[in-house]
């Protein structure tokens, strides 16, 4: 059990519910994490952000297909409708002009190579660990679990608000075309969010299910920030990158 608890007998209120999940981001989201701080202090090196760009490159990648999962398991055309514009914002038309597109060229304006990017091979095994086990929690768990994990986008817009002006300001290399694939996030994540903290509250409709949101929102919060811990580890100042890893300078 988390120390984040619905521990009132017959349950939250919706606004008491909705209060303790923006309680868990402002705890537990990833714009606390220490790497988050030095990058937008300017500290990192350029092989340290190609790491980064790479690694997170795993994640972009499978949000279609977990909210594919989401949208095979949804009964109501509705939600279905509403939801599967998260797949078209990240695939786009074609599959490659939408997100996925986009992080793309954020990775490759900063001297990666595109093929390599995409095969992920170069990736942290810590980091396809969480994205595999985000994808699975999404598949296995219920509806109601895998909508309320996607409430990190409650906070999305936080995050970049912070990273972009600071990487434009920071790294004389980085452009606002390279950091094109935030322009048009913070608006998407605020419609999302919208739409699954909407969701979640109508359907979490007992103490079993609010502690079950929570849980999924702090499993979210878990896997953002263990892909950091895991940047930190293999490319901090007294890294350890794994075998097989990306090397900064090697790309």
């Amino acid at each position: 059990m988390t120390r984040f608890s619905s521990a009132a007998k017959n349950g939250l209120t919706p606004a008491a519910l909705e209060a303790l999940l923006r309680e868990v981001g402002a705890a537990r989201y990833h714009n606390r994490h220490p790497l988050h701080h030095k990058m937008v202090s300017g500290a990192l090196s350029k092989g340290q952000l190609q790491a980064w760009a790479l690694n997170r490159y795993c994640y972009q990648a499978v949000i279609p297909r977990k909210d594919a999962m989401i949208l095979a398991r949804a009964e109501d055309p509705a939600f279905r409708a509403e939801w599967r514009k998260r797949i078209e914002d990240h695939d786009g038309t074609n599959g490659w002009d939408g997100g996925i597109a986009r992080w793309v060229k954020l990775a490759t304006g900063l001297g990666l190579d595109d093929a390599m990017v995409k095969s992920e091979r170069l990736a942290l095994p810590a980091t396809r660990f969480a994205v595999g086990a985000y994808l699975s929690f999404c598949t296995e768990r219920s509806l109601l679990e895998a909508v309320a994990s996607s409430l990190t986008e409650l906070f999305s817009p936080v995050i970049i608000g912070e990273r972009v002006p600071a990487m434009l300001a920071k790294y004389d290399y980085v452009t606002e075309d390279i950091l094109a694939y935030f322009k048009p996030r913070p608006v998407q994540a605020s419609r999302d969010a919208e739409f699954a903290l909407a969701y979640v509250l109508k359907h979490a409709d007992s103490p079993r299910k609010q502690q079950a949101v929570i849980d999924a929102l702090v499993f979210k919060c878990d896997i953002l920030w263990s892909m950091l811990d895991a940047l930190e580890h293999a490319y901090g100042e007294n890294g350890h990158i794994p075998p097989g890893a990306f090397g900064p300078g090697a790309a």
